[in-house]
């Protein structure tokens, strides 16, 4: 997991994929369309989506194979929970198709926790277990996202 502000994240990374992917979150419109959207065909996309949070109750924790996320809030705040993939316990097994697997949730505290707000962004890989959507600071709030898919082989 990479996490880091947008004004920053050059720190971080570097590469023409980084670059593509940075430079279309800047451009992107704080009242985009919920969808996606094709930045370089189906190697690299944007989901923008608007929920309510919610507790961490009967949510799955999920890593991906295929893809890295990067995460961004376009408003409102969210609590992500981060476990390495080798402590966790799979609840359903991967499907390729959704490229994700799911997993129950460890007793106890995750080893890391993002609070999301606007301007920050969190960049999650294979063995990068992240519940997403939870409750940050004790109420729930609508809020809106982009997630960037990006096929791990182009970083590579």
């Amino acid at each position: 997991m990479i996490t880091g502000t947008l004004d920053n994240w050059k720190q971080h990374l570097s590469g023409p994929v980084w670059e593509k992917a940075f430079n279309f979150i800047a451009a992107l419109p704080a009242a985009a369309a919920d969808g996606k959207t094709l930045i370089e065909g189906n190697d690299m996309f944007a989901i923008v989506g608007a929920y309510d949070t919610h507790g961490p109750e009967g949510q799955e924790i999920e890593t991906h194979r295929k893809n890295i996320d990067i995460q961004v809030m376009m408003s409102g705040t969210e609590g992500i929970e981060w476990f390495p993939r080798p402590m966790l316990e799979v609840k359903t097994p991967y499907d390729e198709e959704k490229d994700a697997a799911f997993y129950s949730r460890p007793v106890g505290p995750a080893p890391a926790y993002l609070t999301m707000v606007p301007g920050r962004f969190a960049i999650f890989f294979p063995d990068d277990g992240h519940m997403c959507q939870l409750v940050a600071g004790g109420k729930i709030e609508h809020v809106k996202k982009v997630v960037i898919k990006i096929r791990l082989d182009l970083v590579k």
